[in-house]
C-alpha cells in the first residue's frame, strides 16, 4: 500500500481511501468515543487514533477491526499525537493539561509534562531530542528530553489559546497559530548549549479561530485551516522585519474554497504539491495547491470530519 489516507471525525468511525478514485476501502468502528487525531507511523505500519482519554493503536495491514494495543492515562480529550521517526515511541496532549511520552511496543507512560493547563496540540523536533507543545493559556512549550526539562516558554499573544504548532522537517522553523487567527514564526538556531528561538514574523492569517497549522514537508509552503471554512496557503520566505518595522506577512498563495463549514485538518503530500483537507461537512477533500482545484471529495462520513492523516512516501524513504 503505497499511499495511505485515512479520515475520522464525529461518527465514530476510521475510514481509510483509496486517495485516487475516492473510493472507501475501509471503515473501523471507533465506538469508545470521537476521535481527535490521527497519525500514520514513519514505516507505515500503525495507525493511531486519539479519542477521549484514550489512543488505540491500529495495525493498517491487517482486517483485523480492533486495536492492538490502548494507551490509557489521560483523563481528558486527547489533542495531539505524533510518532517519534524510528516509531519506538508516541507523544500525546491532552485537555487533562499534560504532554505524555509512550513507549510503543508496551504502551507505557515513560515520561509526563504538565502545562497546568489543557494542552491542544504537540510535535515532534526532528532532532528527536525536543517535543513542542502549546496550551489553552497561551503558551508554547519547548521540552529538551536529555535534560527533561521546559527548555524555552513562549507567549505569542497573551492569554489567547495557542491551538496548533508545527516544527519544519529541516528543524529550522518552529510556527504557531492561535484563536485570534494570527500566525506566529520563530527561527530554530542551534547552538552548543541547546536551541535558541528567535521571532521572524507574526501576522493575521484569518479573521476566526485557526484550527490547525502545517509546514510542507519542503518546507516552502505554510497552511493554516480555519473556522472561517477556508484553508490558506502561504509561501515561507524570509520575513524578517528591520527593527523598528510592523511584522511581515507571508505572501499569500492561494485560499482553498469550497468547504461548508470549520476546516479542522490538514495533511500534505510528500511532494508538497497536494493538500487534503477535513470539514465539519462531513467532507475531506483532496487539492492540487498549483491550480488551487479540488480533484477529489471523500464522501462518507456521517457527522463531522475532524482528523486526516496521509503518509505516500516511498517504502524507500
Amino acid at each position: 500500500m503505497s499511499v495511505i489516507l485515512c479520515t475520522a471525525g464525529y461518527d465514530h468511525t476510521i475510514r481509510f481511501w483509496e486517495a485516487l478514485s475516492g473510493i472507501c476501502s475501509r471503515t473501523i468502528q471507533h465506538p469508545d468515543s470521537q476521535v481527535n487525531r490521527l497519525c500514520i507511523s514513519p514505516d507505515k505500519r500503525y495507525l493511531a487514533a486519539a479519542g477521549n482519554q484514550s489512543v488505540k493503536l491500529y495495525d493498517i495491514k491487517s482486517t483485523n477491526p480492533s486495536p492492538l494495543l490502548t494507551f490509557e492515562g489521560h483523563t481528558g480529550n486527547i489533542t495531539g499525537v505524533a510518532f517519534h521517526c524510528e516509531g519506538k515511541w508516541m507523544v500525546t496532549s491532552s485537555e487533562d493539561g499534560t504532554v505524555k511520552i509512550w513507549e510503543t511496543r508496551t504502551g507505557t507512560i515513560q515520561r509526563s509534562y504538565s502545562h497546568g493547563c489543557p494542552a491542544n496540540d504537540v510535535v515532534i523536533h526532528p532532532n528527536q531530542g525536543e517535543i513542542i507543545s502549546c496550551d489553552r493559556s497561551g503558551y508554547v512549550r519547548v521540552w529538551d528530553l536529555a535534560e527533561n526539562t521546559c527548555a524555552h516558554e513562549l507567549t505569542p499573544e497573551a492569554d489567547v489559546s495557542v491551538s496548533s504548532v508545527t516544527v519544519a522537517s529541516d528543524g529550522t522553523l518552529l510556527c504557531a497559530a492561535n484563536n485570534s487567527g494570527n500566525v506566529f514564526i520563530w527561527k530554530i538556531e542551534q547552538e552548543y548549549n541547546g536551541t535558541r528561538m528567535v521571532p521572524v514574523t507574526q501576522f493575521s492569517a484569518h479573521k476566526e479561530y485557526i484550527t490547525r497549522i502545517l509546514l510542507s514537508p519542503d518546507v516552502k509552503k505554510l497552511a493554516t485551516c480555519s473556522a472561517d471554512h477556508t484553508a490558506k496557503i502561504w509561501e515561507i520566505k524570509d520575513s524578517s522585519s528591520k527593527p523598528g518595522e510592523q511584522p511581515k506577512s507571508l505572501p499569500l498563495e492561494a485560499t482553498l474554497t469550497g468547504h461548508q463549514r470549520w476546516v479542522w485538518d490538514c495533511a500534505f503530500s510528500a511532494d508538497s504539491a497536494y493538500l487534503v483537507t477535513a470539514c465539519s461537512d462531513h467532507y475531506a477533500r483532496l487539492w492540487e495547491l498549483h491550480s488551487q482545484q479540488i480533484i477529489r471529495q471523500y464522501n462518507g462520513h456521517h457527522r463531522g470530519a475532524v482528523c486526516v492523516a496521509l503518509n505516500d512516501y516511498s517504502e524507500t524513504r
